[in-house]
């Protein structure tokens, strides 16, 4: 079973990766799509990186800000769907 601090970790390197972002600007809490790390398009991404690392699918109903704001809320979002 994978630690929340590994799938913290994952889920930070994923993000840091694909929008190039400096990793002094991203915390646990910062908000990934009001500072424009991530848009629509990067959400999808997001998704099928949850889908492929995790072996979560996301429902159309759990498709809300709450679950995707941060990094803190992905993985607690994560770790519900585990």
């Amino acid at each position: 079973m994978i630690t929340e601090v590994a799938t913290k970790q994952k889920v930070k390197d994923y993000i840091l990766k694909e929008t190039l972002a400096d990793v002094d600007h991203i915390s646990d809490d910062t908000l990934i799509f009001e500072t424009g790390l991530l848009d629509s398009m990067g959400l999808l991404f997001l998704i099928e990186f949850l889908k492929e690392e995790f072996g979560i699918t996301v429902e159309d109903h759990e498709l809300v800000v709450e679950n995707f704001q941060s990094i803190e809320n992905i993985v607690a979002f994560i770790d519900k769907k585990l």
